[in-house]
């Protein structure tokens, strides 16, 4: 019996210094079959870093639309039983990470996974102890997707949709460690005033969904 083909999908915003390692990676995962970035605005040189993988499809999208959108992009152009989605700017990531993230799903054991950062950084392990379904690091069935409303709208608040809807669905995601992953931060990324203006931003766009839960 052939098993379920896996596509993973990376929205990616202004990461050219940070993608290829995540690529690197995906490229030596056996298990997945189709690797889709979604350059979603991008104002650098992200697209042109991800379309040099050979074995990555890049989706380039004109204006930013916000991570929920591009999410659902990549996920509609998968040709693929199940999903996998990685943010484009962690650190540390290995093959076995994505394995023991894929496991549980394509073994049967459950629908949805989430995973979780430890021992990468005090900054992100302390985020995500105290929020763990904000994880951008997930597989889910791709059937999954079509009880879940709003998601191209939710942009950085999508991680919130997916768990508070899964979950509704009865379909609570079975949690991940991955040990000394992490990711960079939106300081390390733009400097302290305009990192600090964007974790902002997306704080608010989280806790605006809320409503629509």
């Amino acid at each position: 019996m052939s098993r379920e083909r896996v596509a993973a999908i990376v929205p990616a915003y202004n990461e050219e210094a940070n993608i290829a390692c995540v690529l690197q990676v995906l490229c030596q995962v056996p298990e997945i079959d189709q690797i889709i970035v979604v350059n979603d605005g991008s104002l650098d040189r992200t697209g042109e870093v991800a379309a040099s993988f050979p074995k990555v499809t890049v989706i380039d999208q004109i204006e930013n639309q916000g991570k929920g959108a591009a999410l659902k992009v990549g996920a509609e152009a998968a040709d693929a039983d199940i999903l996998l989605f990685l943010d484009a700017d962690l650190i540390g990531l290995t093959v076995p990470h994505v394995q023991q993230l894929l496991k549980p799903v394509l073994d049967g054991e459950t629908d949805a996974t989430v995973g979780i950062f430890d021992g990468g950084r005090t900054s992100t392990d302390w985020a995500q102890a105290l929020a763990p379904f904000l994880s951008g690091q997930r597989v889910l069935r791709r059937a999954l997707l079509t009880g879940v409303d709003h998601i191209d709208e939710a942009r950085f608040g999508v991680e919130l949709q997916l768990h508070r809807q899964l979950k509704r669905m009865g379909k609570v995601p079975k949690e991940v460690i991955l040990k000394d992953v992490s990711q960079v931060m939106k300081e390390e990324k733009l400097g302290l005033a305009k990192g600090f203006a964007a974790r902002m931003r997306m704080y608010w766009e989280i806790i605006r969904e809320i409503p629509r839960i």
